[in-house]
């Protein structure tokens, strides 16, 4: 077979596929969904008392009533038919997280081109731009995974950090990288006019402050935004598959952040998950099946990201992953419902202010 005729076989080929595709998208009866909720784990059943996670306030509040399976995902959806609301558990971690979005996007059940996507889920904050407990709109998210690395026994004694940006020797070297490169997309730039608006609708917001948050705030005496009561706020996320902790590591993903974005960006929480949810809805969005300008990034703060005062880096995780746990765990979960609800709720409500054009 000739090159043009292999080549004009394998476009062939695409356009079946295509074909096929379409058509088997016409033939299902589509489920209507006006907002995707993403959750990344639920600690035992849905919903219930002994449900722990993010998705079961969703389920038991808003409500999410129905179940729909869903085989090729990390966990079985649940929906809101009179809100139109889909609810999603894409289970942690970056892999689970693109591999459970990608396979949402591809369903033929559900027409996802004008749907809202909330991702509401909790995360480590930074003790100098907030306290446990509060909830961060992000309008920047950045990779913290892609980078080399040197072991920090074999860093050179002028370098801060042993994390060294991708096609450069140095950390922190100028010129900035481009940040979609081969490697992968390193900053992820949400909708500032839409990030403002959900702000601005849940700035007001009220979130409880308990004796358990007062506790651990008073452990943090030389970070003034450390010891305010839960608050919301725009603050930016660094993600990364990594669970890390400490001053020398904070300082890190501070400069990491700034320097990735130019100034632009205020690195606020770390999580698992945001970059590889954010790069499948990239690619899905290329195909038509979602809207990048409709997405929104919340992370609510369930422990700070350094050691209390007296404490090593060492022992704080020690107690974060053993006993004590999150600090601000439980708290974190309900903020995330608490600010996440009002801006589903009034997308949900308006649909007809909100279905052509995002605010």
């Amino acid at each position: 077979m000739g090159m043009a005729m292999k080549t004009a076989s394998m476009a062939a080929a695409g356009l079946l596929a295509l074909a096929g595709e379409a058509a088997l998208a016409a033939a299902v009866p589509q489920i209507p969904v006006r907002v995707v909720v993403v959750t990344t784990f639920e600690n035992g059943p849905d919903s219930g008392p002994n449900s722990i996670g993010e998705l079961d306030r969703w389920v038991t509040n808003l409500p999410l009533p129905e179940t729909i399976d869903f085989p090729q995902g990390y966990h079985h959806l649940r929906y809101n038919a009179d809100k139109m609301v889909l609810g999603i558990e894409t289970g942690q971690g970056p892999v689970h997280a693109a591999s459970s979005i990608t396979a949402l996007g591809n369903d033929p059940r559900f027409d996802l081109s004008h749907a809202y996507w909330v991702v509401a889920a909790i995360a480590g904050v930074d003790p100098n731009r907030a306290s446990v407990g509060s909830a961060a709109w992000a309008k920047y998210v950045v990779d913290g995974d892609l980078a080399y690395e040197i072991d920090a026994r074999e860093i050179p004694s002028d370098w801060s950090t042993g994390y060294v940006p991708l096609n450069r020797y140095e950390p922190y070297q100028l010129p900035v990288p481009d940040v979609n490169s081969i490697n992968g997309e390193q900053v992820f730039t949400l909708n500032a006019s839409l990030v403002e608006w959900a702000f601005k609708l849940t700035s007001a917001v009220t979130l409880p402050d308990d004796a358990n948050l007062q506790s651990v705030r008073a452990k943090y005496p030389s970070y003034p935004n450390a010891l305010k009561p839960p608050f919301v706020l725009i603050g930016d996320t660094l993600s990364a598959g990594t669970f890390w902790s400490g001053n020398l590591l904070n300082a890190w993903a501070e400069k990491w952040v700034d320097y990735w974005t130019k100034g632009k960006a205020a690195f606020t929480t770390s999580a698992e998950e945001d970059a590889g949810i954010l790069q499948a809805l990239t690619f899905l969005a290329q195909a038509g099946k979602a809207d990048l300008k409709r997405v929104l990034v919340l992370r609510t703060a369930s422990d700070y990201t350094v050691a209390p005062q007296g404490q090593t880096a060492a022992a704080f995780l020690r107690g974060e992953a053993t006993t004590s746990g999150l600090s601000g765990f439980i708290e974190s979960l309900n903020a995330a419902y608490l600010v996440g609800s009002p801006v589903v709720n009034e997308i949900t409500e308006h649909w007809s202010r909100y279905e052509d054009h995002a605010p």
